[in-house]
């Protein structure tokens, strides 16, 4: 059988991660997905290519309203009936059209598939998502969630929804354990040497909160000159401001802006750290990762409980008051190892093979 996704940005990001992960462990001979993106350049396009799938292309609407309109229609008019289910990944409910014409066109399955727990839009956009609240049990079928804290904020409180699942952000636990021999080659590119080596995974935006990080950065460069060093992965609208900031502190030679990297892995596998202090978060793919790699993580105290499989993450307020907290935490784990756990991500329904037969089981049982 075929299913419809739609989630997979320019950016390599968390939901695209997520829809990744399970496409990567399903058997595909059963159940194959098709991809609708509305980006010229489809984050994993190649991979999704190799494993049979097929991406159709449509302008964004925010590009071109008319052009996004005909082409919608264009698609679904021709590729509905190929199609049982369509696997509908956002953040936002501000554009659920493709619902609709999803059920105009009988696909008779329609799952949206919430990935946030707060509006990191604009107010239009978050104007929007509050009436689409009010109207997407007219098109929706299936209700799925990261987490129930992202459910409240997506779908209302107190919302009665059919067919709801927590879908969890599984990941493959055994592709992040620590290997020395890749972690070792990537502190040689770094020319990390004996630093410390904290890390950040996330696109540049208001949402994973860069200002507070480099803050708190900051702070522990002065207090231990040299011992420590920052590398960030990803790219977005907030990179040059985030930029300046780093010079204005004088920390040039400690924070590495690493770019968007197809192997975020092998990056992991180099860092002592994970610093993770966003504003908001549904269920973070980027923390998992990090805690499957057994890092200590620093994490803050808006992310849901629900992130936390190891016991070495700690969580701090983000406020200027707590940044010695956070300062001295880091500091007291640059003396602890990493602690792989894999019974602790099976136990939370959290490893990908076991989650990924499950979604497959689901989609076959249409």
């Amino acid at each position: 059988m075929k299913v419809l996704v739609f989630g997979i940005t320019d950016n390599p990001g968390g939901m695209e991660a997520v829809i990744m992960n399970y496409y990567r462990h399903l058997d595909r001979t059963r159940v194959q997905f098709d991809f609708l993106c509305n980006t010229e350049v489809v984050a994993h396009e190649q991979e999704i290519l190799s494993l049979g799938g097929t991406i159709y292309r449509i302008p964004a609407r925010s590009k071109d309203r008319k052009a996004f309109s005909e082409a919608l229609e264009n698609f679904f008019k021709t590729h509905a009936s190929e199609y049982k289910a369509i696997w509908f990944n956002t953040c936002s409910l501000a554009n659920i059209d493709y619902l609709k014409k999803a059920k105009q066109y009988g696909i008779p399955t329609r799952i949206i598939h919430c990935h946030n727990a707060a509006n990191g839009d604009s107010f239009l956009r978050g104007c929007l998502h509050k009436f689409n609240r009010t109207q997407i049990r007219k098109y929706a079928t299936d209700f799925w969630t990261c987490s129930e804290d992202a459910n409240e904020w997506f779908f209302g409180k107190h919302a009665v929804l059919p067919n709801y699942k927590l879908i969890n952000n599984a990941v493959d636990v055994n592709f992040f354990k620590p290997n020395e021999e890749v972690r070792q080659s990537i502190r040689e590119e770094l020319h990390a040497g004996d630093k410390i080596v904290l890390g950040h995974t996330g696109r540049f935006h208001f949402q994973k909160n860069h200002p507070y990080l480099l803050k708190v950065f900051n702070e522990l460069d002065h207090r231990y000159p040299g011992k420590y060093m920052l590398i960030l992965i990803g790219d977005g609208e907030d990179k040059e401001t985030l930029k300046n900031q780093v010079k204005e502190y004088g920390i040039e030679e400690d924070v590495k802006f690493l770019g968007i990297k197809s192997n975020v892995s092998d990056y992991i596998q180099a860092m002592d750290q994970y610093i993770f202090p966003s504003r908001f978060e549904g269920l973070s793919v980027a923390l998992l990762e990090a805690e499957a790699n057994g890092l200590p993580c620093m994490i803050s105290d808006t992310i849901s409980l629900a992130s936390i499989v190891n016991d070495n993450v700690k969580m701090f307020p983000i406020t200027d008051e707590a940044v010695d907290k956070w300062v001295e935490a880091i500091e007291e784990a640059s003396h602890q190892s990493k602690h792989f756990n894999i019974e602790a991500f099976e136990k939370r329904n959290l490893e990908i093979n076991t989650e990924a037969k499950k979604m497959q089981d689901f989609f076959l049982s249409l």
